[in-house]
């Protein structure tokens, strides 16, 4: 698996780290049960901190994203219907919507766009 982090973002790099994996999943890229590098693993291939893969992992494993064990490692799980994402999707789109309207963007080409991403039309 190989990541692409910007060391210059903004973002941190757990974060990136997170928000690839989480891209990877929505997009089908990595499939449910399949296994991740281990820690160390990914970190080498990064040519950053063990701990900084650690801790997009443990927040992947609270986001649900992954499980992890001694034996099998780090796998992605099935993805579920959740309801307790609901409210957090719809603050985070709330406060896009409201940036979008702040910088003249239509609710038609809000949608489209939406729509394009959801559909992995780009």
């Amino acid at each position: 698996m190989i990541v692409s982090l910007d060391f210059s973002s903004e973002t941190p790099i757990y974060m990136q780290i997170r928000n690839q994996i989480v891209i990877g999943i929505g997009k089908g890229l990595i499939s449910p049960g399949e296994k991740l590098p281990t820690t160390r693993a990914l970190a080498k291939e990064a040519g950053i901190n063990t701990m900084t893969v650690n801790k997009a992992y443990q927040l992947l494993k609270k986001e649900g994203h992954i499980i992890s064990d001694g034996r099998n490692g780090v796998v992605v799980c099935k993805p579920e219907n959740s309801s307790g994402f609901l409210p957090s999707l719809q603050s985070s789109l709330e406060l896009l919507i409201y940036e979008a309207k702040a910088n003249g963007i239509s609710e038609k080409a809000f949608l489209s766009l939406c729509s394009q991403i959801y559909t992995n039309e780009k």
